[in-house]
């Protein structure tokens, strides 16, 4: 979900979010146990911040960027409502009487234009029927927006929404399934007979594609400027359909949470435009939201993507991540924080704030900056890969991206769309891919201007040929079979102009793989020298992509050609031996993780 407007200093603007400053962790982050046990130290010692902490230095010959399962796989992003309709029978067409909630056109559409607040009818049996074409892509994992029960009408108060509009929900409805009222319970446009949320994760599972599941937990649907209060607006149930919390479209200032049993869920403050804000300090908010996503989790889910992690504090997000953990054992957790500044979004990774993998808002300000425009130059790139002491507790955990259903779509051309996958199926993190970005949808368009349309079928059909889609598919598979693609510690050689070159170097236990990535952006091939990239060394290499064989002989003589708006892979399957290279590999081993002055 999106949070606010504003102005960034990173990378050259962007929005940001302006929730109230979070309190910073006196440690560096890395996953694993002897850094939580530290935490827990240094919370029960003195108020002041310590001296860093020395990060551990890395086992000779173990070189990796993440042993985090989760880092394997390729991610496909859906708006459950607008990827396609499966079962008409679900639509609710009727719903809502005056206040339909089916097909209602922004207001202020140009014509010509499309783009509606309605529900459009995307379903799960949409999904089920189209598994294979996300598979097929190279993608391993499926992120769905919210499943759970939102309110049957559309929303009579806010602002409205009309076509252009930002942060405006009046008219809308809560097809994006952010508006939740019963998080027990899916919402009723998305099962068919037969076909569940269980049913799904365990079709999907079938087809080789792990279910990440969107949660929130600060907010619940639009609970106050109706002229007349509406059912379900503002009002929260339990496993058993009882009431829990109602906001009786009061303005926040007039809740009695202290008196009003039901008003003890909220916050008596606005937060997020007429969202409920609901009350993180309160024990019985927390077992609500751990007992709601176990449940999910206990149907198949096999991550978490949690919306608006900025505002509820650290605390929160402590016991909530201990718990769900506890409940399922290294399951996979990422957040979003809509802010720009790393500083910002790195304070969720740390242990003692929840060890949350972040989306890399800094990252996908980066590429936008450099893939929108012919004359980007990829050292933009580099410097928002933070791949040595950086801020986050480990880099190589963040999902990565360039754009989704709350900011504007990546306005490219196919071949900076192309750019732009070969970039984010290679570098350092967890990619992920909005859908219909794989044939260039709707590009450049924002929320209420079309970034939000519906896909359908015949988006699906387009696909074949596309130039993106042939593109995206290739690199994408090749991640999907390449380990040290998905995992491997990266050691950049070149980042300038239209070219990037780097290593992803995996040599942990049997794993023995080193991966040399070439990319250009440019109008015309490239030819990459591989003896200035790696001085003196001499390597066999294998094109991951065709089998060819190169050598990179010690007297630097051998080049490698890449074509326009290309990547080569070229992977080497052994252990590194050359001592200049293990030197340069061991530092960045020892570096990768984060550190705070």
């Amino acid at each position: 979900m999106r949070l606010s407007t504003g102005r960034s200093r990173w990378p050259h603007g962007g929005l940001r979010d302006n929730a109230p400053p979070m309190s910073r962790s006196p440690l560096r982050g890395q996953r694993d146990l002897r850094m939580v046990l530290l935490a827990a130290m240094l919370l029960g010692g003195c108020a002041e911040t310590p001296p860093p902490t020395p990060v551990p230095a890395a086992t000779p010959g173990d070189f990796y960027g993440t042993l985090e399962p989760f880092a394997a796989e390729n991610v496909y992003f859906v708006l459950t409502d607008r990827f396609v309709n499966g079962d008409p029978g679900n639509d609710q067409r009727e719903q809502g009487g005056a206040q339909r909630t089916f097909d209602r056109p922004t207001p202020g559409t140009p014509a010509g234009v499309v783009d509606n607040v309605g529900y459009l009818g995307g379903d799960f049996k949409g999904i089920a029927e189209h598994a294979d074409y996300i598979a097929d892509m190279g993608f391993t994992a499926l992120w769905l927006t919210p499943i759970v029960d939102n309110p049957d009408e559309a929303f009579t108060g806010g602002d409205p929404a009309v076509f252009g509009a930002s942060m405006s929900d009046g008219g809308k409805t809560g097809y994006h399934g952010y508006w939740g009222v019963n998080f027990y319970q899916l919402d009723e446009h998305l099962p068919s007979p037969g076909l569940d949320f269980a049913g799904l994760t365990r079709t999907l599972h079938a087809k080789g594609i792990k279910t990440v599941l969107d949660v929130v937990t600060n907010h619940g649907s639009p609970s106050f400027t109706m002229p007349v209060d509406q059912p379900k607006f503002g009002e929260i149930y339990d496993r058993d359909g009882k009431l829990l919390a109602d906001h009786q479209n009061l303005p926040p200032d007039q809740l009695q949470p202290d008196s009003n049993a039901l008003h003890r869920f909220y916050r008596a403050e606005k937060d997020l435009v007429q969202l409920s804000n609901l009350d993180d300090r309160r024990p019985e908010v927390l077992d609500y939201f751990v007992g709601a996503y176990s449940q999910w989790l206990d149907q198949g889910a096999d991550a978490l993507r949690i919306d608006t992690i900025g505002h509820m504090p650290h605390a929160f997000w402590k016991s909530f991540s201990d718990r769900i953990r506890a409940h399922r054992p290294g399951i996979f957790l990422f957040g979003e924080r809509y802010a720009f500044e790393p500083e910002k979004i790195a304070e969720h990774t740390w242990p003692v704030n929840g060890a949350l993998s972040v989306l890399d808002f800094p990252l996908k300000g980066a590429m936008t900056e450099v893939f929108e425009k012919p004359d980007g130059d990829f050292a933009t790139i580099e410097k928002a890969l933070f791949l040595e002491d950086g801020p986050y507790a480990n880099p190589y955990e963040l999902t990565t991206f360039y754009d989704n259903h709350d900011m504007p779509r990546m306005n490219a051309s196919d071949a900076g769309f192309i750019d732009a996958h070969n970039l984010l199926f290679t570098v350092r993190g967890i990619p992920v891919v909005y859908y219909g970005s794989e044939i260039g949808f709707m590009r450049g368009t924002a929320e209420h201007k079309g970034n939000r349309n519906y896909f359908g079928a015949e988006g699906i059909a387009a696909a074949a040929g596309n130039p993106i889609h042939e593109a995206l598919k290739r690199i994408a598979q090749l991640r999907k079979s390449t380990p040290a693609l998905q995992r491997g510690l990266q050691v950049n050689l070149e980042f300038a102009g239209d070219r990037a070159a780097f290593l992803r170097v995996l040599q942990h236990g049997e794993a023995q793989q080193t991966a040399l990535v070439l990319l250009n952006k440019g109008d015309g091939e490239t030819t990459f020298a591989l003896g200035e990239l790696m001085p003196g060394q001499s390597i066999s290499w294998k094109s991951a992509f065709d089998g060819s064989a190169v050598t990179a002989t010690a007297d630097g003589a051998v080049r490698a050609v890449v074509p326009a708006h290309g990547v080569q892979v070229y992977v080497y399957d052994g252990a590194l031996t050359d001592p200049a290279l293990l030197a340069r590999v061991e530092q960045a081993m020892t570096r990768r993780l984060g550190t705070r002055p």
